[in-house]
Order: C-alpha cells, then sequence, then structure tokens
C-alpha cells in the first residue's frame, strides 16, 4: 500500500495551522437564496466535508459588492452585514465538524451571467473584450457573454474597497482564511490576462501591471483585517469560458509575478489546473512547482489529484503544502477517512450537476442511487 501519511501531516498557513493537508477546492453550488444569503443546506453541504476528515474547506466564490460582482443566479455574496450574518450558520457549523473554514472572494467582471434584480445591469471589465466561449448552462446560463464596458479609474478603487469590505465581513463572520479569487477567467483573472486586458495605464501591458490590481487588494486586504487570519490568493491558467488558455510569458510570467505577491504579504497561493502534475512551459516544473519555486508562501493545488498516492507524491515532491479537492471531494465527502482506512474511493459522476450545479440536485442524484 502506497505511503499517503504525509497527507495527514499538519500544514501552515500563515498564522493558521490546519490538522492535515488537505482541502475542499470552492467550487460554485448556486444554492444562496435569490438575495445572496447561505443557507442552512449550504451549512449541511459544507459540515459533511468536515465529517469526512478535510482539514480546511474554501467555500465557493462570494461576490464583494452590489453592483456588478456577482456573476450567477443565486450564487451567494458577502457585500453586507445581512450576508455576513448569514454565513456565520455554515462556519459555526463546520467548526463544529472539526474543520477550518476559508472564504472565497470574487468579482465576476466581464462572466456576467445572471444578477440579483436590485443590482447594476451589464458586465465590466479591464477592457470592452467579449469573453470567449458561451455561459455555463448548469449555471443558469445560455448563449454568448455580452461585450463589457471598460472599468474607469474610479470604479477601480470602488472594486477595490468591496474586496476590503467583504474581507472584514468575512473575519466578523468567522472565517479562518480568505482566499482572493484571481482564476478562472473572472474580474481579476481578466486583468492578468494579457488578451482580455488591453488598458494602457499602470494596470495594464506588462506582467507586472497586470497583476498590480490583484498586490493591491491582497495588501489592503490584510491591512483591514489587521493579520488576524491569512489571506491568500488563487491563480489559474485556463478559465471557465476558455479551457486551453496558457500563461503568455511562460515561467518569465511566475519569475515576475511571485516575488511582488510575497512582498505584498500573501499568505499562501492557490493554484488550480486540469491536471495539477502536468509539466507548464518546458520547465521542468508544474505550475505549482513554479509557485514554489519563485514564491515563499505556502502553496495549495488543485486539480486531477483525487488519486491518493499521487497526492502524496505532490507533498513529497516539494511541489505544493496542501491539496485541494474538488470532484473527488464530491464523490468523497469522506476522501480522507476513506484513505486513512485503506477504504476504496468511489468515482465522481456528472449527474450529480444534471440539470444545475446546485445542491438540489446533488441531492436528488443522491436520492436515485
Amino acid at each position: 500500500m502506497t505511503d499517503t501519511s504525509i497527507l495527514f501531516q499538519s500544514a501552515q498557513l500563515g498564522s493558521l495551522e490546519l490538522k492535515n493537508r488537505l482541502a475542499v477546492a470552492p467550487m460554485t453550488r448556486v444554492s444562496a437564496t435569490e438575495d445572496g444569503l447561505a443557507t442552512q443546506a449550504m451549512a449541511d453541504y459544507y459540515a459533511k466535508f468536515a465529517r469526512g476528515g478535510f482539514g480546511l474547506i474554501i467555500v465557493e466564490a462570494s461576490y464583494v459588492d452590489q453592483k456588478f460582482s456577482q456573476g450567477y443566479h443565486f450564487q451567494p455574496g458577502i457585500a453586507t452585514a445581512a450576508q455576513r450574518d448569514a454565513w456565520k450558520v455554515v462556519v459555526d457549523a463546520v467548526h463544529a465538524a472539526g474543520a477550518k473554514i476559508c472564504m472565497q472572494l470574487v468579482h465576476a467582471g466581464a462572466l456576467n451571467q445572471g444578477r440579483n434584480a436590485n443590482y447594476e445591469t451589464g458586465a465590466i471589465a479591464p477592457s470592452a473584450f467579449t469573453p470567449k466561449g458561451e455561459m455555463l448552462t448548469f449555471y443558469r446560463g445560455e448563449g454568448g457573454y455580452d461585450t463589457p464596458r471598460e472599468i474607469t479609474t474610479d470604479e477601480l478603487i470602488e472594486i477595490k474597497d468591496s474586496f476590503v469590505s467583504a474581507a472584514v465581513y468575512a473575519l466578523e463572520a468567522g472565517f479562518d482564511a480568505i482566499e482572493i479569487h484571481g482564476a478562472n477567467g473572472y474580474l481579476l483573472d481578466q486583468f492578468w490576462t494579457a488578451y482580455t486586458n488591453q488598458r494602457t495605464d499602470e494596470y495594464g501591458g506588462n506582467a507586472r501591471n497586470r497583476i498590480r490590481l490583484d498586490e493591491e487588494i491582497v495588501k489592503a486586504a490584510i491591512a483591514a483585517t489587521q493579520g488576524k487570519i491569512p489571506v491568500g490568493l488563487r491563480l489559474s491558467q485556463s478559465k471557465v469560458n476558455d479551457f486551453e488558455y496558457t500563461w503568455a510569458g511562460g515561467e518569465q510570467d511566475a519569475a515576475d509575478i511571485f516575488p511582488v505577491l510575497d512582498e505584498a504579504g500573501v499568505n499562501f497561493i492557490h493554484i488550480t489546473e486540469h491536471v495539477a502534475t502536468d509539466e507548464v512551459f518546458g520547465s521542468g516544473h508544474s505550475l505549482s512547482g513554479l509557485a514554489k519555486k519563485y514564491s515563499k508562501a505556502p502553496v495549495i493545488v488543485n486539480g486531477g489529484l483525487g488519486d491518493p498516492a499521487t497526492a502524496a507524491s505532490v507533498i513529497a515532491a516539494g511541489n505544493a503544502d496542501v491539496i485541494a479537492q474538488g470532484k473527488s471531494a464530491l464523490g468523497n465527502p469522506d476522501w480522507p477517512a476513506k484513505v486513512q482506512a485503506g477504504e476504496p474511493l468511489a468515482d465522481f459522476d456528472f449527474g450529480m450537476f444534471s440539470p444545475l450545479a446546485d445542491l438540489a440536485s446533488q441531492a436528488a442524484w443522491e436520492a436515485a442511487q
């Protein structure tokens, strides 16, 4: 039997100690109320992973303002005191089940396919560039994306402020960590991606400029929460609307941006890839390996790591500090407990996402098995 004991060693993210190196990756489940309030069903859902032995639960991306940041109908928010207070039920449930919990903050930017009727219409982005691909049907989307309006300088200040206020709300709700969502094609990734960012100001052009908004938000969120909980950043290559994208500058992009994020004080980096172990850019490293090479921060990695031996090998090789499970966790909410007991793991079934990737569809799928 492969030795997977390294997965069950404690891990450190800034000031936060985890009981093991296993996390649940953030997965949008569009199961909040129409007003973006977390529900008891969400509390039960997240607590199930905690009972299954995961050390850290990263909740689904939650929008940060009442203007343009929401991307999906029934997506949770953390932009108001009411939304903050609704999350407390989820936090308490996860804590009671023995795990730590991390809030993920997001602005959808150009990838808008549904929003509270009281919020702003349309979409904003670094540049007026129509997103590739089509909306996600299992999140109630249909057809192509609309062309966004370019964000003004004043709006950039508002966006940064909204991330900061949401971070403070997350601290007040009792979350143990905060993850800024800079991946998967959403607003911060739109700034980072050269073809969606055609700006000529200090937020566009070279890699240093395109990562500037992430840097400023991380730094401001850490200051606003007074260092009481760790603040991390999620990065990726591919996007929900562009699966094939790779970083234009290759390894040099990694060399350019990770030290900048270190200087901003980032407490962890979360890398998500289709296959986390794949070599990138002919560098001899995976993307998480490049994060470890160029950053001093702990690295969480997600992507095709459901096999326990593979997951353990990533940690053992020094290519990450924490493994985040997505689909494997959905198929096995007790993945850590099963692995420790040497029990077989179930395969993930996409039928769980039919017709919607929400908790009601999952419950109906489970009842039919």
